[in-house]
């Protein structure tokens, strides 16, 4: 994509040579006219370098170094969970507004914090879940209300992969690993987005692999003060399922692959009622390169959206909950 001149991109220095940035991130930010790739830094020069001589940018060693550029408007922080709130804080504290990958943090109280400095400084702090910015999940709530299923009763949804290697960073506590924080964050934000935030977490099973003394999967289930119940399953020791579904009175809703679905992916939605079936297919999406615009144009037009740190503490304290509510299960 040809970058226009009249426009003044947001400089973006990468803190983190995470595979999620390599995938993802950095093709959507090198692609978009508004922002460019000024740094990436990684805590040795070589890995910096690899990923400089594919994106662009100035290779940094440290983190430290590349928030102290003056060349640098923003920072996208992909590194392990556990390092998030400390390195928002110093990049909040060193003046860049920042794109962080979900989770945001490990619990509530450091989510409330960094949002506080954030707007202390007036600067834009934003969770990165990029598949909201997928406008499938939009049009199937357009459809709930119409009701297109009658009254809605209860929400399913499933996110769950195959083993990973041994010694992979999800299978790392010191630095946040585990399923719930690393998978079982999309189905409970999805339950968020379509039955609100205000969810009481009725219980919830994790089970725990002791030689690592991580999450490898669970099951949490919610309400809402109607009595509206949602079922949501996360692991990485399954076969792969990414969907969710929708029960009414009088039929149900199902979509598959909605977290994470390819840029050229065509969602189909599937509504099966009493003695009626239909599918309806969408438009395919970049849902990250969404994203990464929507931080953009934030940036850019002095934004600070008031439901986006408001929806990500109450999302921080749905998994706070979770933990709270669980029957911890450990096996060898």
């Amino acid at each position: 994509m040809e970058r226009s001149r009249s426009l003044t991109p947001v400089r973006v220095g990468v803190i983190g040579c995470a595979d999620i940035a390599w995938r993802r991130a950095l093709p959507a930010l090198e692609a978009e006219p508004l922002t460019e790739v000024a740094a990436i830094a990684s805590r040795g020069w070589d890995r910096a370098q690899r990923f400089t001589d594919r994106f662009g940018g100035e290779p940094v060693e440290g983190y430290a170094a590349l928030l102290e550029r003056d060349d640098i408007d923003a920072v996208y922080v992909p590194l392990p969970a556990v390092l998030h709130a400390e390195w928002i804080d110093r990049a909040l504290r060193a003046g860049k507004h920042v794109l962080a990958e979900k989770p945001l943090t490990t619990d509530r109280d450091q989510a409330e914090r960094l949002f506080a400095l954030a707007a202390e400084r007036e600067l834009l702090l934003m969770e990165n879940f990029m598949f909201l910015h997928h406008s499938q999940h939009e049009r199937v709530a357009a459809m709930l209300a119409d009701g297109v299923i009658g009254e809605l009763r209860s929400f399913a949804a499933s996110f769950t992969i195959p083993p990973k290697p041994q010694g992979d960073i999800r299978y790392q506590a010191d630095v946040g690993g585990g399923a719930l924080l690393d998978i079982g964050v999309y189905p409970i934000r999805a339950a968020g987005f379509f039955l609100g935030m205000d969810l009481d977490v009725a219980g919830a099973v994790l089970r725990h692999e002791r030689s690592h003394d991580v999450v490898v999967g669970g099951t949490a289930l919610m309400t809402t003060d109607q009595g509206v119940t949602a079922q949501l399953t996360f692991g990485m020791e399954h076969s792969y399922t990414n969907s969710y579904e929708f029960r009414g009175s009088t039929g149900r809703l199902w979509l598959n692959r909605v977290f994470t679905p390819p840029a050229t992916y065509q969602p189909v939605v599937h509504v099966e009622q009493q003695d009626h079936a239909e599918q309806f297919v969408l438009p395919s999406e970049d849902q990250f390169a969404k994203s990464i615009r929507a931080f953009a144009q934030a940036v850019l037009g002095g934004e600070h959206p008031e439901d986006w740190s408001r929806n990500s503490v109450k999302q921080a304290s749905l998994v706070d909950a979770v933990r709270a509510n669980s029957r911890d299960i450990y096996f060898p």
